[in-house]
């Protein structure tokens, strides 16, 4: 039997982003209606079974509740505790019971929690969040076609997926946590409410990906060279203040040797402008920034900090602490919708 798995968080879109910008939020009924449209896409190419994540606001079982509705919908037998744990622990259940496919609803956060869970699943992410970098706003019914071609082995997934990249960190040569987008390091010593929505706090920002038509922070990367999922290694940039923005003329790169001290102390060498936030385009002073290789470790300043993974603040550390960075490709594969069906139409596969 099929298996497609789909993972909806609740919580996405409502973290406080909506409230100091202006994000959107996604109301549950909205988000049930994205998981209707994906079932149907689903059962139009003969999934026949959708193995769900249980959550406080019953998405999915909502979503099921249609009369054009036949396959079976199976909620993994878990405890919830409404935390990222649920995810984790979902995703990896999901690859042990044989699912082929994994749609997610969420942000980059909770793709994040996917990716810590199992990296091994083809994953089709559809945004629900407040800045998303790693779901595309895909329509739920195209999802739910491309997933189901996907797991019932209609096109290999090395046709149609791209394997994400991801930022590895360590600490003290120990493997701690990953990141799909962005790692970056606050002056802030705790984790209070988590979402990161004020640069004024952050100091030094590693990226996978910075696409010029992104939000947040990889955002701010874009403007100084655009970084796509394809393309190999990544990018790391250091914030200045405003004291010497302007020694470039506009458009010239230029890179510079680490900066000793309070790197956010280090002079601009340039400005940009950079959709940080949804209604948020700040000028954002750039003390330095350089092209990152994949499998290179980067060690940053001994400093107390707090380490934001994809927009959140996970952890602190200590001055006493060794933090390291590298970019790798070893994600999720995820499935691009528009190559999926283009070649699904190509071999005729909706013929009847």
């Amino acid at each position: 039997m099929t298996k497609v798995g789909i993972i909806a968080n609740p919580a996405a879109s409502k973290d406080i982003r909506r409230l100091v910008a202006q994000g959107r939020v996604v109301p549950d009924w909205e988000k049930v209606n994205i998981v209707r449209r994906v079932l149907l896409g689903l059962q139009a190419v003969g999934v026949e079974q959708v193995v769900t994540m249980p959550d406080g606001s019953h998405l999915c079982e909502r979503a099921r509740d249609d009369s054009q509705l036949t396959l079976a919908l199976s909620p993994l037998d878990m405890p919830t505790y409404y935390t990222e744990g649920d995810t984790v622990r979902a995703a990896a259940r999901m690859a042990e019971l044989g699912v082929r496919c994994l749609i997610t609803l969420g942000g980059d956060g909770t793709n994040r929690a996917v990716a810590r869970g199992c990296c091994a699943l083809p994953i089709v992410p559809i945004s629900t969040g407040t800045n998303n970098v790693f779901p595309a706003m895909t329509e739920g019914t195209l999802a739910g076609l491309a997933a189901g071609l996907v797991a019932r082995g209609s096109l290999e997934p090395e046709w149609v997926t791209v394997v994400s990249k991801t930022l590895a960190v360590y600490v003290d040569g120990e493997y701690r946590d990953l990141a799909l987008v962005d790692v970056a390091l606050s002056r802030e010593r705790f984790v209070a409410t988590r979402a990161i929505w004020d640069l004024e706090t952050l100091y030094e920002v590693f990226l996978t990906r910075a696409e010029p038509a992104g939000l947040g922070l990889s955002s701010v990367g874009a403007r100084l060279q655009p970084v796509s999922l394809n393309d190999a290694g990544g990018l790391h940039y250091v914030l200045g203040h405003n004291g010497n923005a302007g020694g470039n003329e506009p458009g010239e790169r230029r890179e510079t040797q680490p900066v000793a001290g309070d790197a956010r102390a280090a002079a601009a060498i340039a400005t940009v402008l950079a959709p940080i936030a949804p209604g948020m385009v700040p000028a954002v002073p750039i003390a330095q920034w350089r092209r990152l290789p994949e499998g290179e470790r980067v060690a940053v300043e001994r400093r107390h900090s707090a380490i934001a993974l994809d927009g959140e603040r996970a952890f602190t550390v200590t001055p006493e602490q060794q933090v390291e960075i590298s970019v790798q490709r070893n994600g999720p594969p995820v499935v691009q919708v528009e190559r999926a069906l283009t070649l699904a139409a190509e071999q005729g596969l909706f013929r009847r």
